[in-house]
């Protein structure tokens, strides 16, 4: 119990101590610039933003912070040590710069293999060459690749619980058809502790207290665990990290897509966690791990590609009606009993012949509205709305049926989010000039 407060312990110091808080603030502030484009790329597409950019940045720190203490723990008890020469923080640095700079490659599998083969190339050079200031990177292959799988557990689990707020609605054409779906973008801030063995003449460069090895269980072999049961102390480190989830879907409901692809990264981290193991067989099955970490990760991000491209899209309008992609909470279709994956077939009791008329109800233009739903279990629904506030905008937004003659159907896969908030620009002022 006495370690698991010590780590705790650790993961407050992360929060509280200025230096680290100082971390944090800007990384809340490059989250919040990013959660700025989200909200206003919501409101140019639905009317308003769901939720504001000051509490999508703080969701993200308050469960990273939560999700952080459970990460520490899980390490603490599964043994994980570092040399205190490895310079562990270098993978939660590359992590920070990927996220400001490159947020492609932002996921610990890359950034972990990059410094486990960079460990062993600057080992082997400082033997061959006899120069020992080259082994710069001392770190353990077996203790960083379980790192970066327990990571990745954790990630799961953030996506599954976390990532599917601030969902954009997004449109691309597939076989002359308008196709709808969601882009789904977070980043998490995690304070972890890390354990670190010391030499007696290094203890005072430490954060935190020491603690005894006998409280210490470790659960991984190799030569890190050796060189612990010969030395006295270890203490914790306390660092930052940033996890992040980016991905598209038009085949699944965004808490349906954030469910898959979370529970595909928890099966991930815990195929890399055991595969870690092989690790004490020797450098050639080390040069493995570190390949297999980021050749497998590509190859799960190029499944759900591929699943996305090859299965039928769950939002597409047809001869039957117009489907509803999103709908605004509180809104009047949100209290008509819309919800996304709807089938409007009737609007005011006449069938839905142009597309004309839903785009003037959602503009505002109405006074008393009733629809037919066809639910995506096929049960039909009537619903009716009397209670109307001038102006009031429906709330919803629809998957049209025909592509339009201007070119304001976004091509998701192929262009940047800065070319999408452009273009939507553009449509938004040349519709204020007419």
């Amino acid at each position: 119990m006495e370690i698991a407060i010590h780590t705790l312990r650790a993961v407050a110091y992360a929060i509280a101590d200025p230096s680290n808080a100082f971390i944090l603030i800007m990384i809340a502030l490059i989250f919040y610039n990013k959660n700025k484009k989200i909200a206003a790329m919501q409101k140019m597409i639905m009317g308003e933003s769901l939720d504001s950019p000051f509490e999508l940045t703080i969701s993200q720190i308050v469960i990273g912070i939560f999700a952080g203490a459970i990460a520490s723990l899980i390490f603490t008890f599964s043994g994980l040590v570092f040399d205190e020469n490895s310079n562990i923080y270098l993978l939660f640095m590359v992590s920070l710069f990927f996220m400001a700079f490159k947020p492609r490659f932002i996921c610990f599998s890359y950034s972990g293999a990059v410094l486990g083969l960079a460990s062993l190339l600057l080992k082997y050079a400082a033997i061959s060459l006899q120069k020992p200031q080259l082994n710069v990177i001392n770190i353990d292959i077996l203790t960083l690749m379980t790192l970066v799988g327990i990571l990745h557990i954790i990630e799961g689990g953030l996506v599954m619980l976390d990532g599917s707020r601030g969902a954009i609605p997004v449109f691309t054409n597939r076989d002359d058809k308008i196709i709808g779906g969601f882009a789904l973008k977070r980043y998490w801030a995690l304070p972890v502790a890390l354990l670190i063995l010391l030499s007696a003449t290094s203890s005072d460069l430490a954060v935190g207290q020491s603690i005894m090895i006998s409280e210490w269980r470790h659960l991984i072999q190799g030569d890190i665990a050796q060189r612990i049961v010969k030395s006295s102390v270890i203490a914790s480190i306390a660092l930052y990290g940033v996890i992040g989830y980016s991905s598209i879907t038009f085949t699944k409901s965004k808490r349906k897509k954030t469910f898959t692809s979370g529970a595909l990264i928890i099966v991930y981290g815990i195929l890399l966690t055991a595969i870690s193991r092989l690790a004490i067989l020797g450098v050639g099955y080390q040069i493995f791990i570190l390949i297999f970490a980021a050749g497998l990760h590509e190859a799960m991000l190029r499944l759900e590609k591929h699943m996305e491209l090859t299965f039928k899209p769950k939002y597409v309008s047809s001869d039957d009606g117009i489907m509803v992609l999103a709908v605004v909470p509180k809104s009047p279709a949100f209290q008509m009993g819309i919800q996304s994956g709807d089938l409007l077939v009737m609007v005011n009791d006449k069938k839905i012949e142009s597309e004309e008329e839903i785009f003037n109800i959602i503009k505002g233009n109405f006074d008393a509205l009733s629809f037919r739903i066809k639910k995506p279990s096929g049960e039909l629904k009537d619903t009716q709305f009397s209670n109307i506030t001038n102006n009031k905008r429906l709330g919803i937004v629809i998957v049209p049926r025909e592509v339009p003659k201007d070119t304001t159907i976004v091509k998701v896969n192929d262009e940047t989010f800065k070319d999408i908030m452009d273009k939507m620009k553009d449509k938004d002022e040349n519709e204020d000039k007419k």
